[in-house]
């Protein structure tokens, strides 16, 4: 109703543009995926793969972040479980796969207040 048959023969026709379509139709995709995984993806391997070292390596002294955001100092470490003395006297136990960072016994220098 809208279309009339001329129109309708003439449209099939155009579209079959044969292997250069597709490809010139599928080549902007490919270039998408490759630019995301050299902006996004790698980099966030590369990340949760120094993450899964520090934490591997974590050991007495160190000071940690965990993923619910607790800050403190490691006074024993076991196989899958570490203790955290987030205050004097203040002890707790948290699973290792939860640390988010790990900061060496030395820690940084303090501020000048």
């Amino acid at each position: 109703m809208f279309a009339t048959p001329a129109f309708a023969q003439t449209a099939g026709a155009q579209s079959g543009g044969g292997p250069l379509g597709f490809i010139g139709g599928i080549l902007p995709l490919v270039l998408i995926f490759i630019a995301f995984w050299f902006l996004m993806i790698r980099p966030q391997q590369k990340r949760m793969k120094a993450l899964q070292d520090a934490v591997a390596s974590v050991k007495k002294g160190d000071q940690v972040v965990t993923g619910g955001g607790l800050v403190g100092k490691v006074t024993k470490v076991e196989e899958k479980f570490v203790e955290i003395e987030l205050s004097p006297g203040n002890k707790v136990r948290a699973v290792k796969s939860t640390l988010t960072e790990v900061l060496p016994a030395g820690g940084s220098k303090p501020a000048n207040d």
